[in-house]
């Protein structure tokens, strides 16, 4: 793999900054003047590499996408399949999850879907690589004799229905859920009938 060219790297540093400027004051009102402020730099600039701020959503849809691989970066020493499925089940239940994205940036990108088909697309290929990440993971699991799921497409679906929905819910309370997490997750490890003791406290 060659090293990054510098428009990638410049690039990279724009949506980065983007992100910053979304986080801090809202996506709605992050823009590319603010961008180019952030940075000291000139706005036609930014414009070199973005044409417009839907351009830089988009490309913010992917800098989403890469953060979240991290939860699929096992630790090299787990070789594994059914260490690595529970490591990553365990990062899908975790602060970590929670935490690698701003909800109020990923939750205004996401309410784009419904005003632009180009944005709704990108981001159905985020959450569908996501899904066949962890499909790849359990199908791996399965082979081993580590899990018993007739359909790992379906499993994997059903996991991230849970995960997207606990984190929906959650994140209208200020409360430490961590308990709910944990039986959110045993509830995955039962589905998927891995051996494996959760500790989950009582609601």
């Amino acid at each position: 793999m060659g090293r990054k060219s510098i428009k990638e790297i410049r690039r990279r540093e724009i949506v980065t900054a983007f992100y910053q400027v979304a986080k801090k004051e809202g996506l709605e009102n992050a823009s590319i003047a603010k961008v180019a402020k952030k940075m000291e730099i000139n706005p036609s600039l930014v414009m070199h590499y973005f044409n417009t701020k839907e351009d830089l959503i988009y490309e913010l849809i992917d800098f989403i996408l890469e953060r979240y691989r991290h939860i699929y970066k096992p630790k090299k020493s787990v070789s594994d399949p059914k260490e690595r499925l529970i490591q990553i089940i365990d990062n899908l239940f975790s602060r970590k999850w929670n935490t690698l994205f701003d909800d109020g940036v990923f939750f205004s990108c996401f309410a784009l879907v419904f005003r632009s088909k180009r944005i709704k697309a990108h981001y159905k290929d985020l959450h569908d690589s996501l899904r066949a990440m962890l499909a790849k993971a359990l199908q791996e699991a399965k082979d081993e004799g580590a899990i018993d799921v007739a359909d790992v497409k379906a499993a994997s679906d059903m996991i991230f229905i849970l995960v997207e929905g606990a984190y929906y819910y959650l994140s209208l309370s200020d409360e430490n859920n961590d308990d709910k997490l944990a039986i959110y997750k045993n509830e995955v490890f039962m589905r998927l009938g891995l051996t494996y003791n959760v500790q989950a406290a009582e609601v």
